[in-house]
């Protein structure tokens, strides 16, 4: 990486640095040729996002609105992680993967609702010398920065630079919303700026989290835009599954074939979408018994199971959440076997019942008689199934502790925000996408459990979605039985 330290704010005094004399600076603004402007249609999202904003501006009449995109977030001393805007802001412009860091959207109210103008750093002119040296937005180190005019055409939205953006926030009263966790910093100026024009007793901080909770309660059912999104996550992810299948004998020969696990299966990500959604799972062995176990750092060896957890999120910011269970020498145990297919029917039992008008945790529920049946017929129980699934008992989830679904979206953990009584106890609808993901985790010491279970972890996880009249998989090309998983490990 090269290095200068020029009007770079987290720079030291110990880098180099670029020339600061007059001659230099007028030597590099010039001749430079014209870069004409080819204003893009608008972005398939624009018209999708607009309807969103539209049904958040109805909930908050006379309400000023501002949803921060977020800063950059340090990694290390002057260096960044992979910049992502808040899940919330990109779903109300459309501006994902390629969104400026720092940008705000601000909903103005006006006679029809709101009006929405995007803030964003805008590119520096030639003239200025941040374009060459400030290694945070610099043109020379980062790229282009896109223009007022291209973004508003890209979008469908109002821009304006950020430094205006001032004027919002002078503002700012006890009318003003703001979405907290966006940006801190903002926040606080926010904040700051309703204590001169209110007493901090009537600072509608509660209201900021009904606001968080709306914009999240807002992707619980999922438009045809993001139906179509999870479908191209689901089956670039499905490729990424068979690279790792590909890719078995060097992952075995490495003495840390999880890693490559994770290595493979990333290559696909950033080949066919954006990034991975979230960490990727490699867990080989016991290690499978690990709920969220990403250290990824142990060998692969056959006779093991592992057990994948992975999602690839595209360029849209929409990702898949998927987990299968492999046997790493192609065959499962005949004890391997009667773990999974026991998860797999659970998995099933709960797919069985998803349709309109059903309550989410109804899901959970299916499969959890399942596997409470199946750990009591295996002797892992004091008291019989029926015993066991009362709610004071429950002696089974020992051995599955987590919920089997989530939903699913522009978050792996979409929604999180929202009301118990729309989320757990909601009512489920057409156009809701979400997980189904019971397992089995027989821990090696665990003394409950005969020898020649312990130490096997199965996981397996659906992307799901509510139709009309019931539900589809929509990642069930991915081989689920055991036969077929065999059958995939054999090609």
């Amino acid at each position: 990486m090269a290095d200068n330290n020029a009007q770079a704010p987290r720079a030291t005094t110990n880098r180099s640095t670029v020339p600061v004399s007059d001659t230099f600076k007028d030597y590099i603004s010039s001749n430079w040729a014209e870069r004409p402007e080819s204003l893009p249609a608008p972005r398939e999202q624009a018209s999708y996002a607009a309807q969103r904003r539209a049904r958040i501006s109805a909930l908050y009449p006379g309400k000023l609105l501002i949803v921060p995109a977020g800063a950059a977030k340090v990694r290390s001393n002057d260096t960044d992680y992979a910049y992502r805007a808040h899940s919330a802001f990109s779903h109300l412009t459309g501006w994902a993967s390629d969104a400026v860091p720092g940008s705000v959207l601000v909903l103005q109210p006006a006679a029809s609702g709101h009006e929405a103008t995007l803030y964003f750093r805008k590119a520096a002119g030639r003239d200025s010398d941040e374009f060459y040296a400030n290694p945070e937005i610099g043109e020379f180190w980062t790229g282009p920065r896109p223009s007022l005019s291209h973004v508003a055409q890209d979008l469908g939205l109002l821009t304006a630079d950020l430094a205006e953006f001032d004027r919002v926030l002078d503002s700012v009263d006890h009318n003003t919303v703001i979405l907290r966790d966006g940006d801190r910093d903002l926040t606080d100026q926010v904040d700051g700026r309703r204590l001169l024009v209110a007493d901090a007793e009537s600072l509608e901080v509660d209201a900021d989290a009904t606001f968080a909770r709306d914009l999240s309660e807002l992707r619980l059912v999922k438009d045809e835009f993001e139906i179509a999104q999870m479908r191209l996550a689901v089956a670039a992810t499905h490729k990424g599954f068979d690279d790792v299948v590909a890719d078995r004998p060097a992952i075995i020969a490495h003495p840390r074939g999880e890693r490559l696990v994770e290595g493979t299966f990333n290559r696909r990500a950033r080949a066919e979408g954006y990034a991975v959604g979230y960490d990727t799972i490699a867990a080989s062995g016991p290690h499978a018994c690990i709920l969220h176990w990403t250290r990824n750092d142990g060998p692969v060896v056959p006779g093991d199971l592992i057990l994948m957890d992975a999602g690839i999120e595209l360029e849209s910011l929409y990702t898949a959440d998927i987990t299968r269970t492999l046997p790493i020498n192609g065959v499962f145990s005949p004890t391997q076997r009667l773990v999974y297919e026991a998860v797999r029917e659970a998995a099933d039992a709960a797919f069985a019942i998803v349709r309109p008008g059903i309550r989410f945790r109804e899901i959970h529920a299916a499969a959890m008689r399942v596997i409470a049946t199946k750990t009591a017929e295996w002797g892992f129980l004091p008291v019989t199934a029926e015993e066991s699934i009362k709610p004071e008992n429950q002696f089974h989830r020992r051995y599955m502790v987590h919920g089997t679904s989530h939903h699913l979206g522009i978050d792996v953990h979409d929604c999180a925000a929202a009301r118990r009584d729309l989320y757990l106890d909601g009512i489920l609808e057409p156009g809701m996408v979400f997980t189904i993901e019971p397992g089995l985790y027989l821990q090696p010491d665990d003394l409950t459990v005969p020898e020649e279970f312990r130490g096997i972890g199965v996981r397996i996880e659906d992307n799901i979605l509510v139709t009309e009249s019931g539900a589809e998989n929509l990642s069930v090309a991915i081989p689920r039985t055991a036969d077929d998983v065999e059958a995939w490990l054999r090609t």
